[in-house]
């Protein structure tokens, strides 16, 4: 199971993702910044809402046969919650990957000069033209 830091970590999504990173973003209100994010690396299985609130890690223990059955083996990480995603019931969550680090730092989501140590922008975030 996952223990994440102090915080206000409510509002969450999907900051970026390829082949070989899935980074989840989460903040009190991630409008104009977050501040923790949820890197997982090489991962090799995910379902995921783009965007979702409030979510509550569980063990994974229902999952970690349909995971296994499906990429041959046990993963060294396997992270599973639910969270409002908007719809009519819970959405489900579930990712499992190589390894997963978190991070704590201030994440700009729109063009900032003169960042701060700590601060970043966003991956798609670029200067004006």
């Amino acid at each position: 199971m996952i223990e994440l830091p102090e915080g206000s970590w409510w509002d969450w999504d999907i900051v970026a993702w390829d082949s070989g990173r899935l980074r989840l973003g989460a903040g009190h209100d991630i409008s104009y910044a977050h501040r923790l994010e949820l890197v997982f690396s090489d991962p090799v299985f995910v379902t995921c809402p783009a965007a979702f609130q409030d979510p509550v890690f569980r063990a994974p223990t229902p999952e970690v046969r349909l995971v296994a059955r499906q990429i041959g083996e046990t993963p060294p990480v396997l992270i599973a919650f639910e969270a409002d995603a908007g719809g009519p019931s819970l959405a489900s969550g579930l990712v499992a990957a190589g390894q997963l680090d978190i991070v704590l730092g201030t994440v700009f989501r729109y063009w900032r000069e003169n960042l701060a140590v700590g601060e970043r922008l966003a991956p798609w975030v670029k200067p004006p033209v």
